[in-house]
């Protein structure tokens, strides 16, 4: 769960802060005038946001994470199943 703190708040407890955020809060979220304007993670929850992985190695993980790779579903069983077709003309 995030904490919220102004940004004075912040200023005056930033070393608290920062060792609650490496410690045991997910997050907090800072504040101008009650707006949300930044958020501050541990390293470690960073990393984790903003992995190097793309999407397609996302998808490889959760194949292997939940068993797909045992039904044999391979991207050619997809092939022809679109239809290609434009559609129909709008009626604007």
């Amino acid at each position: 769960m995030f904490e919220r703190y102004s940004i004075a708040e912040a200023r005056d407890r930033f070393t608290s802060i920062v060792r609650d955020v490496e410690e045991k809060v997910a997050g907090v979220e800072l504040t101008r005038r009650g707006e949300p304007v930044a958020v501050l993670l541990s390293v470690r929850e960073y990393r984790r946001l903003s992995g190097e992985k793309g999407f397609w190695d996302a998808y490889l993980a959760f194949r292997e994470g939940n068993g797909l790779d045992g039904l044999g579903i391979e991207p050619e069983d997809f092939e022809g199943l679109r239809d290609a077709s434009p559609g129909r003309e709008a009626g604007w």
